[in-house]
């Protein structure tokens, strides 16, 4: 099964990034892609640099406006299609949401994500409730894709439940990057540490990850001077044994379509058994914060 993957830059006009985000699946789709996944928040820029109450106007009800123009889009390629959109649920009511659209146009499921951060150039907890959907794979014609979100990649127990759950593949719209004053050394220390992470679900629970991030500098909306993110692109596509099977620059915007195979993934835990030999009797402080 060919799996496409749109990374773009992102602009403040909401019409032409949403056009880039056409034009990307559209890109892919002519290239055989069943799935077409695009980036965390890809409809306008990644206005979580400040915290200002007018970007509530830039959130969507779903059903509504984006939801009906990529189902769409969908049903006219006749492909799956994966969105990420900033919901609005009820009046004060927001969501970081990713909608996953059939090839019909039906919205299959959606995800919201459920680990918000709220760091400098990242102010997500202003915006954003936690999710409240779980951890729970969608159905779709293309698959079952175990869909989250963004920080949501850092945490092995969220991964694995989804696997557990019955996932076929991780998938994971993004928006990550470097502040213009971090020195080469640590970006490339986060960006290892970004890539290794998801490898490493991939690994563990012996099924593909398709990760997405943006690319290009975004100008803080503060306005000032040395404040902003470069987004570092590199979105990729692994295999059940962590091993890369397509990648992007950091960059450039790029469209990628590459096959995965899932009768894999049997092949892969037969070998790798590692959810026959898990100690289920003794997991039990997982679930508290820290200690005893």
């Amino acid at each position: 099964m060919k799996i496409g993957i749109v990374q773009q830059n992102c602009l403040k006009n909401r019409a032409e990034s949403i056009g880039r985000s056409e034009a990307g699946i559209r890109k892919a789709a002519g290239r055989g892609a069943k799935i077409a996944v695009l980036q965390e928040l890809h409809c306008s820029h990644y206005f979580c640099q400040t915290e200002d109450a007018d970007n509530f106007d830039l959130s969507d009800p779903i059903p509504g406006p984006s939801t009906e123009f990529f189902g769409k889009l969908a049903k006219t390629l006749g492909i799956v299609i994966v969105i990420s959109l900033f919901e609005k649920r009820a009046p004060g009511l927001y969501h970081n949401t990713a909608v996953v659209l059939e090839r019909n146009g039906e919205i299959a499921g959606k995800y919201r994500k459920m680990h918000i951060p709220d760091d400098p150039g990242y102010y997500e907890k202003f915006y954003f409730a936690p999710g409240d959907l779980g951890f729970t794979p969608i159905k779709t014609s293309a698959g079952i894709l175990g869909v989250m979100i963004c920080w949501d990649q850092w945490y092995p127990e969220a991964a694995r439940l989804m696997a557990l759950a019955g996932a076929d593949m991780l998938v994971y719209p993004t928006a990550i990057g470097w502040a213009p004053k971090e020195k080469v050394e640590e970006k490339n220390r986060q960006l290892d540490a970004w890539v290794t992470i998801q490898r490493s679900h991939a690994i563990a629970n012996g099924i593909p990850v398709i990760s997405v991030n943006r690319t290009g500098f975004e100008q803080s909306p503060s306005g000032k001077k040395g404040e902003g993110i470069q987004f570092w692109g590199n979105s990729f596509i692994a295999g059940p044994q962590g091993e890369f099977i397509a990648r992007a620059g950091s960059d450039k915007e790029k469209v990628i379509v590459a096959d995965i195979d899932l009768a894999r993934n049997e092949k892969v835990r037969r070998n790798w058994p590692f959810l026959r030999d898990r100690r289920i009797d003794a997991f039990s402080d997982i679930s508290k914060r820290f200690g005893v």
